[in-house]
């Protein structure tokens, strides 16, 4: 039987984020969390299911960019997609396959989910 309680910090895994974002989104309101005999905060499945939007899978990066798919170039095997995420704009080379996987269009929604252990730019 799969557990329906998660720790703070298992459940702040599972979303991607950090256990000071989980407590800020806790006293914000944005997630919904319980209590235990003692005292400690508590997420149940059924709310990280929400957050994600999924059923809850291993991912470790903590950074994710939701937004609008605005350009895909393909060529070859590979395609370039451009998201807009709010201020920001995310630009990813994947292969074809996967963009035609996922059903990205223009206009579509996704998200861009970043884990790098060092990004370098020089000029």
């Amino acid at each position: 039987m799969p557990r329906q309680d998660h720790a703070v910090g298992e459940a702040a895994r599972l979303l991607g984020i950090s256990v000071d974002t989980l407590r800020r989104w806790d006293r914000a309101g944005r997630i919904r969390t319980r209590r235990d005999a003692a005292n400690r905060r508590t997420v149940t499945a059924g709310e990280i299911t929400r957050l994600r939007g999924s059923e809850p899978h291993e991912l470790s990066a903590r950074n994710r960019f939701r937004g609008t798919v605005r350009e895909i170039k393909a060529e070859g095997l590979l395609a370039q997609v451009e998201l807009e995420a709010g201020p920001f704009r995310v630009v990813a080379v994947v292969t074809r396959e996967a963009v035609e996987e996922l059903g990205l269009k223009p206009g579509a929604p996704a998200t861009a989910i970043v884990k790098a252990t060092s990004v370098m730019l020089e000029r």
